[in-house]
């Protein structure tokens, strides 16, 4: 009898999906071979479409075809658009609360088997700068969403992972830009990878 693979679900938005780079280049992909043990894992289950809100991926997830009641690993990297489209953040923080139990849920109720990437400031890529962006404003509002973001990772004793501050600095390169001009390079998204193998390689599963 073939021993059951370990499983993985990724939800996010764009930056999950892996918007303008190949499906191997995306985060939770390049992920799979830094893992202890890659080959006691299935391939990632990633529910993200670019352009989601935290309302929009969760009604993303009640649409959802053949999904798991519960996975051995959740990531939840979601938020950007919520900013990108000027909520406030007391509204955002409502919605990322009520989508981190649900990751929890998923998780099998394990809080511990969930780890939270922070939104990375879009800021700084050629996108920003050609559409007069004030970056500094929009610095100070990814920085308010992630101290909420993090605030309520704690509360539930989840992993976050910082991401944003290094974010400014590779993904102003032009190695670390996409070739729509905003999104992260594949080489960025290695870097997250590294990021979270450390974390998840902490896990007992």
């Amino acid at each position: 009898m073939e021993e059951r693979k370990l499983t993985y679900l990724a939800l996010g938005d764009s930056y999950t999906i892996g918007e303008s780079v190949e499906e191997d280049q995306r985060y939770p992909n390049q992920l799979m071979p830094l893992l202890e043990q890659p080959d006691a894992w299935d391939n990632p289950r990633i529910i993200a479409k670019t352009g989601w809100t935290v309302d929009e991926l969760d009604a993303g997830i009640n649409e959802a075809e053949d999904l798991s009641e519960s996975y051995d690993l959740v990531t939840l990297l979601i938020g950007v658009n919520n900013q990108y489209r000027g909520r406030p953040v007391e509204d955002y923080a409502v919605d990322f609360e009520k989508m981190l139990l649900r990751a929890i849920g998923f998780a099998g109720d394990l809080p511990n088997h969930v780890v939270v990437l922070s939104i990375p400031d879009w800021g700084v890529t050629p996108f920003a700068t050609s559409r007069g962006t004030d970056k500094e404003k929009n610095a100070a509002e990814i920085d308010e969403y992630n101290q909420k973001k993090k605030e309520i990772c704690d509360k539930y004793g989840v992993a976050y992972i910082d991401i944003t501050e290094e974010y400014r600095v590779k993904g102003a390169l032009p190695e670390g830009v996409a070739s729509d001009g905003l999104h992260p390079s594949g080489a960025i998204y290695a870097d997250w990878a590294e990021k979270l193998s450390k974390k998840v390689n902490q896990i007992n599963f």
